[in-house]
């Protein structure tokens, strides 16, 4: 890992997602009753899960309000989920306040250009392979790994190889 990301890898108390294109492939499938589903992958799952378990909090951001994002969240644990939030920035320096972190404590990852505000508001931000352009360039790292099939557990095993020993 490059030592200046590894370095402000370590530094990181709160991780933001967005979550369409990066805890998912893109795809929704839509039911006959209107109702949609997506898929989530275990492994990104479990990597949520350990950071919780090393004090890194997470926050999701989506512009995007689904009850199976909703459901997947209250199952991980995760606390803090804002879903059919185009406003990214005005949100995330929110979070970032109540919490009275620093941006160089922030880590987000997203994929189209409404993460590019959480981007502005990070110290260290991430993308999945399958992002825009624009995002990927803003990016501090672009994941190897498909988002919906890993990208989220690349970050979080990045995050967590960083941290201080304890």
């Amino acid at each position: 890992m490059n030592p200046d990301l590894a370095q402000q890898a370590g530094n990181i108390k709160l991780f933001v997602s967005d979550i369409d294109g990066v805890w998912t492939d893109g795809t929704v499938i839509m039911n006959a009753d209107g109702g949609e589903s997506v898929v989530f992958s275990i492994l990104d799952g479990f990597g949520l899960v350990l950071l919780m378990r090393n004090n890194i909090e997470i926050a999701i951001i989506s512009g995007r309000d689904n009850p199976a994002v909703a459901a997947r969240a209250k199952k991980l644990g995760v606390k803090e989920v804002h879903l059919g939030f185009l406003n990214k920035g005005d949100l995330i320096k929110k979070i970032i306040s109540q919490r009275n972190l620093k941006i160089s404590e922030v880590a987000s990852m997203g994929d189209d250009l409404p993460d590019l505000e959480m981007f502005r508001h990070s110290g260290l931000c991430f993308a999945p392979p399958n992002a825009v352009n624009e995002v990927k360039d803003a990016a501090d790292y672009v994941c190897t790994t498909p988002a919906g099939h890993g990208a989220v557990r690349e970050v979080c095993d990045l995050l967590l190889s960083a941290q201080p020993a304890k």
